[in-house]
């Protein structure tokens, strides 16, 4: 082959390279779509929201819990979960009452703050993993690595009665606490009043 047939053929390829890469209606890659929300166990891959704690409506209160890939099958896997969901709604709850004790504080103007933390402290320790009657699993799914996942929370009447019957129980335990905290209100009426509070709606 002769060097002009090799000029002319570099000229060529030359030539077509830039218009695959150069120019002005060049074709450029699109940017990777970051989720929203990825599986833990599988961060490649896009999870439902509330997987990543976003709210699901007509769920007052909800914790996310899960568990890897058993022999044991899908139903002992949803059963551990959900176990696991309850231990993190307890602590759902201790947020959501202390929330709303702190509501019905910046509007009443009841108490000083250290009555206040000490009111939080009492109702927060009755408020465990066994307290949380009524909730129930909402949501499930299950990642590509087979670890499954569950939603569990209490809907908004269930969790305004838990509200009230920790606090109602905290009130019969340190009576002179909550006489300090509020004295002008009885103990059933300042209870329903404070679990009215809406705050983590």
């Amino acid at each position: 082959m002769s060097t002009k047939r090799i000029v002319l053929l570099s000229s060529l390829m030359a030539v077509a390279l830039t218009g695959c890469f150069g120019g002005k209606d060049a074709v450029k890659p699109e940017p990777a779509k970051i989720a929203e929300c990825v599986f833990p166990d599988s961060p490649n891959q896009a999870a439902p929201l509330w997987i990543c704690d976003a709210p699901v409506e007509g769920v007052a209160v909800s914790a996310v819990g899960s568990y890897e890939k058993s022999a044991a099958g899908t139903a002992f896997m949803k059963d551990q979960a959900a176990a696991a969901a309850r231990v993190n709604l307890a602590q759902q709850m201790k947020v959501h009452v202390t929330n709303m004790i702190k509501s019905y504080v910046e509007t009443t103007g009841a108490a000083a703050s250290e009555t206040v933390d000490k009111v939080n402290t009492s109702v927060s320790k009755l408020i465990t993993a066994e307290t949380i009657v009524g909730s129930r699993v909402f949501r499930s799914a299950t990642s590509p690595n087979g670890s499954i996942y569950v939603l569990v929370g209490l809907d908004p009447s269930v969790t305004k009665e838990a509200t009230e019957k920790v606090l109602k129980t905290s009130m019969n335990n340190d009576k002179a606490l909550w006489q300090q905290f509020k004295a002008k209100k009885g103990q059933e009426e300042l209870a329903e009043e404070i679990a009215k509070m809406k705050a983590m709606q």
